[in-house]
């Protein structure tokens, strides 16, 4: 099949497919003389686990690890396990900050309770009064804590 092909049957666009190629998820697919990709069941499949993967928040680097395990169906799955413990408490932990986050827009939100003129609206006096001096005291805005 075609990349568009694969885009289609694992509901991943072109660039993503392109991307976990040059990253090494996925193998190099075979050429056509024309030098169109062409793309087996197996692409697809390691595909979709990728995306799997990635859609349970997982780092590139812990796919990258669990493709090596899952290329390797004779090793002990001690490993996996270990690997899926740290991402739950990486998750554990991301939900704590969302949990202190939340706390802290709702603090703000209840500084405002009525339409106002901006110079007088609570909620961008708390915003004003907590800004950091400089971006760097700011720190770096995180999606997810394990760099995603």
């Amino acid at each position: 099949m075609k990349i568009g092909d694969l885009a289609a049957a694992a509901a991943t666009p072109v660039e993503t497919i392109r991307y976990y190629e040059r990253e090494g998820l996925l193998p190099a697919p075979a050429r056509t003389a024309g030098g169109f990709r062409v793309y087996e069941a197996q692409h697809r499949e390691r595909l979709q686990f990728i995306r799997h993967c990635r859609g349970l928040d997982m780092s590139l680097d812990e796919v990258r690890a669990l493709l090596r395990f899952r290329d390797q169906p004779g090793a002990d799955c001690g490993d996996v396990n270990a690997l899926l413990d740290e991402h739950i408490g990486h998750v554990s932990q991301r939900i704590k900050e969302l949990r202190a986050l939340e706390k802290q827009l709702k603090g703000l939100r209840q500084r405002c309770g009525s339409a106002r003129a901006p110079e007088q609206c609570g909620i961008l006096q708390g915003l004003a009064e907590a800004a950091p001096a400089s971006p760097a005291e700011a720190g770096p805005h995180r999606r997810s804590l394990h760099g995603h």
